[in-house]
Formats: structure tokens, sequence, C-alpha cells
């Protein structure tokens, strides 16, 4: 088989663009794993939402804590682990990373004998 006359350049060869849904998957599964070992037996997974833009990705996820816990740290280490994982596996800069705590799932409110918990 004989080269093409013009090899195209690298620039001209086009571009890959990775979808929306892949990069929230990404940003969901590191949430997940930031919260490996913390999280309650009957936890919603972690949810992920993006907008993509321009090679950068601002990405808004819902977890679900324990508690009692530092959820400040908890959420840290969501974002941290977000940014990490989005920027190696998908190229991407991850200037926002918005954490919201959906529910809180307390030892205490666990209690199947119906007390009051004060």
């Amino acid at each position: 088989m004989a080269a093409p006359p013009h090899p195209v350049e690298p620039a001209d060869r086009g571009a890959t663009r990775i979808a929306d849904r892949v990069v929230a998957k990404i940003a969901g599964q590191a949430a997940r794993e930031a919260l490996t070992g913390t999280l309650p037996e009957d936890h919603e997974p972690p949810y992920a939402a993006v907008d993509v833009h321009d090679g950068t990705a601002r990405v808004r996820v819902a977890v679900e804590l324990d508690y009692p816990a530092d959820i400040a740290a908890r959420c840290r280490d969501v974002r941290e682990r977000i940014v990490e994982r989005v920027r190696t596996l998908a190229g991407m800069e991850v200037p926002e990373v918005a954490v919201t705590v959906e529910r809180l799932h307390s030892v205490h409110t666990a209690r199947t004998t119906g007390e009051r918990v004060r």
C-alpha cells in the first residue's frame, strides 16, 4: 500500500471529544473511591453531573455520608479525588467541584426500637 502523497499534519488529523456522560462516570467513580470504607450499608452511590466546555469540566456531585464525621474533610477528599481522576483519565482541568451532601446516616437513627433520639 502506497503512502499518501501529502502527509497530514497532527493538528489537522482531528480531535478526540470525550462525552459529558463519560466524564460524569469518571467523577462518580472517583467520589466512590474517595469514600470507600466510610459509606453506610444502605447508601445511594454518589451521583455526578458535569458541564464540559473547552477542555474543562465543572462537576456537581451528590453524596451520602455517615455521621458523626468530619464532613468538610470528606468533601475535600471527594473534590481532590475527582480533580485528580478526571485530569488523569480525561485530560481535562476541573476548576470547580460542587459537593452536595444529600443525606447523613447516623448510627443513632439506625435503631429499630422506635425510641426517640435527642
